[in-house]
């Protein structure tokens, strides 16, 4: 009984064609009932010979396809011509009446058919983009954990050649681990990008949740924009680690970020931090929080108050 129901049901979805005779059975009872709906119908309407078989032509056709609702269709109407509930002799208007059957048979069966078709082309590809869509993850995570192997495999070449050089080692490990993290979050929602929130929380976590404060409602960047968010984040986190905000036991930060249009706002404000001595020439971070957002329409700008570092940046946020 389970087996007829699934074939049933995978028939009426047109997932797969049901059995001739199972098809055939269907289109049987649906004359039965038909039959059944006209002498019912006779009782009130004696002139009734036609119109409950159109539900079963119907029925028969969108279960059993065409070929079983072509035999319904004629088989109803032999029903109709041959089996008579009432005294009344098959007069002309009979015959012209099952001529209007016919047609309107005929017209249903090709409606219900083109139907069928066009949910069956319409499974077809979906079905296909399924696949595509398995493939193209297969892919994408393939290149993501080459592309993890190769960082890896830069770092520990790097790490060989500077180990006797710490200093210039500390400057390029923790952009290279800040890489990778990025990343990582990244690769976990299928590359598309992140939130600027769980971004923040990355890189600032280590510090401490007590130590900052994110103000700023749910925002997703894109993944080249995130990535160069990241590396700017990194570089204002390490540097507030070493000489600011986070340098000092009562140290703060606070991160708020806002949407105009497609503009992003985004302002760091360090306080309670030690004062800011002489300022020297620019290194590699400031250089790389000044020329980071040039490919999205930004600018940064970066002010060493009494408090603390107080740095906005602008970009536009890109539609991909």
């Amino acid at each position: 009984m389970v087996k007829l129901i699934d074939e049933f049901r995978r028939g009426w979805q047109g997932i797969s064609e049901p059995s001739r005779l199972f098809s055939i059975s269907f289109a049987a009872s649906c004359l039965a009932f038909a039959t059944a709906a006209r002498w019912c119908l006779s009782l009130i309407r004696p002139d009734v010979s036609f119109t409950p078989y159109f539900p079963a032509v119907f029925l028969a056709t969108a279960f059993g396809g065409y070929r079983i609702g072509i035999a319904t269709a004629i088989l109803g109407g032999v029903l109709g011509v041959a089996v008579n509930f009432t005294d009344s002799p098959v007069d002309f208007a009979r015959w012209v009446l099952l001529v209007i059957y016919l047609v309107v048979c005929g017209f249903t069966i090709w409606v219900v058919e083109h139907y069928r078709s066009i949910a069956s082309h319409q499974r077809e590809i979906s079905r296909r983009l399924i696949q595509e869509e398995e493939y193209r993850k297969l892919l994408v995570d393939e290149l993501q954990h080459r592309a993890k192997n190769k960082l890896s495999t830069i770092h520990a070449v790097l790490h060989q050649i500077l180990h006797d050089q710490p200093q210039i080692w500390a400057t390029i490990d923790h952009r290279l681990r800040a890489l990778s993290a990025t990343d990582d979050l990244i690769a976990r929602i299928d590359g598309r990008g992140c939130d600027i929130k769980d971004l923040l929380l990355s890189e600032l976590g280590p510090y401490g949740h007590v130590r900052f404060t994110l103000n700023g409602s749910p925002l997703f960047l894109p993944a080249k924009l995130a990535v160069s968010l990241a590396l700017m984040l990194h570089e204002l986190a390490t540097n507030a680690a070493k000489y600011g905000a986070f340098s000092s036991a009562h140290g703060l930060l606070q991160v708020t970020w806002t949407v105009s249009d497609d503009r992003l706002n985004i302002t760091w404000d360090e306080t309670e931090g030690p004062s800011v001595g002489a300022i020297g020439a620019p290194g590699f971070g400031t250089k790389l929080l000044k020329s980071a957002l040039r490919p999205f329409d930004g600018k940064t700008e970066i002010t060493f108050l009494k408090t603390g570092v107080h740095c906005t940046m602008q970009c536009r946020i890109p539609r991909s």
